[in-house]
């Protein structure tokens, strides 16, 4: 008989530790550290001889779509920031591990010749390019609505909006058909939160690109979906995406009663890219502990 696991205790249900990084966060750093699949993700070989590129893939969400799809037979190349080096290498060796090639690509993704030239320097490392998870955001929390600056939203709008329209561009010209775009999008998208109104607001500008460009890049045979997380423990909610005061009662306001894991999301991530899913295209799949999405 197969055993079950209720998922209110699958994983870690305590109170967080207060703990702040500068941004954009070091994953080994943290206490309660994030589950992205190193050891709990078990792949069967549904991505073999994929070429995948993950943004923000050295911790978190990306980290664990980026493990995921390394254990589903996939090379995969992480694009990060260079202070998160010690969290990239870490996940160059679980790839390596698994039996794939794994690239990795430090940059700032604001830097637009980066962003899209990423594209190409990927593609040509992995020998091609049919995954691509535009993954990586910026989040900074604010205590009032007056502490908006400009340079704020401007770097907010420039990760989270202009950076994924530039990279699909790039994209566009060389992922074959039967390829995947994946974009990492929020419930913030639909229930959005006063202290980070910014990120909800490039969110739902997220979730309209999918929307609005799924036909788009049909008509090349590439799906585009998105992933819509709840409250998930990674980097980001240490690095000034959440106020500290937050902290301890991370995620335990949804349905599950707690935060999720990174690892939570890898197999929405692998479905999104595999052949199991090729009639979806245009839509946002919830990954939020009971939150609904509409």
């Amino acid at each position: 008989m197969t055993s079950l696991n209720d998922p209110r205790d699958k994983f870690y249900t305590g109170q967080f530790d207060k703990q702040k990084q500068p941004y954009p966060g070091v994953q080994k750093e943290m206490t309660q550290t994030p589950d992205c699949g190193e050891e709990t993700y078990k792949g069967t070989g549904r991505l073999s001889g994929r070429k995948a590129l993950v943004t923000g893939g050295d911790s978190g969400i990306g980290r664990g779509a980026a493990i995921a799809y390394a254990k589903e037979g996939a090379d995969v190349a992480i694009n990060y920031m260079k202070d998160e080096q010690a969290d990239a290498e870490e996940v160059k060796k679980v790839i390596e591990e698994a039996g794939q090639k794994a690239h990795l690509f430090p940059g700032d993704l604001r830097d637009e010749t980066f962003a899209r030239q990423l594209i190409h320097d990927a593609a040509e490392a992995l020998g091609g390019l049919d995954t691509l998870v535009l993954n990586a955001s910026m989040q900074q929390a604010v205590e009032n609505f007056s502490d908006y600056t400009s340079k704020h939203l401007e770097d907010t709008y420039k990760i989270n909006v202009v950076t994924p329209v530039m990279q699909m561009q790039e994209a566009e010209k060389i992922m074959p058909a039967g390829s995947s775009i994946i974009i990492t999008t929020s419930i913030q998208s639909f229930a959005p939160s006063a202290h980070i109104a910014d990120y909800a607001m490039t969110k739902a500008a997220q979730t309209n690109l999918i929307k609005s460009q799924a036909k788009h890049f049909m008509e090349k045979g590439i799906r585009l979906n998105g992933v819509a997380p709840g409250p998930i423990w990674t980097p980001l909610q240490i690095s000034g995406g959440q106020l500290q005061d937050y902290m301890p009662e991370f995620g335990h306001d949804s349905y599950v009663g707690r935060a999720g894991q990174p690892v939570e999301l890898a197999g929405t991530y692998v479905h999104l890219a595999s052949e199991e899913s090729s009639y979806t295209s245009g839509q946002v799949y919830g990954v939020t502990g009971g939150e609904p999405i509409n």
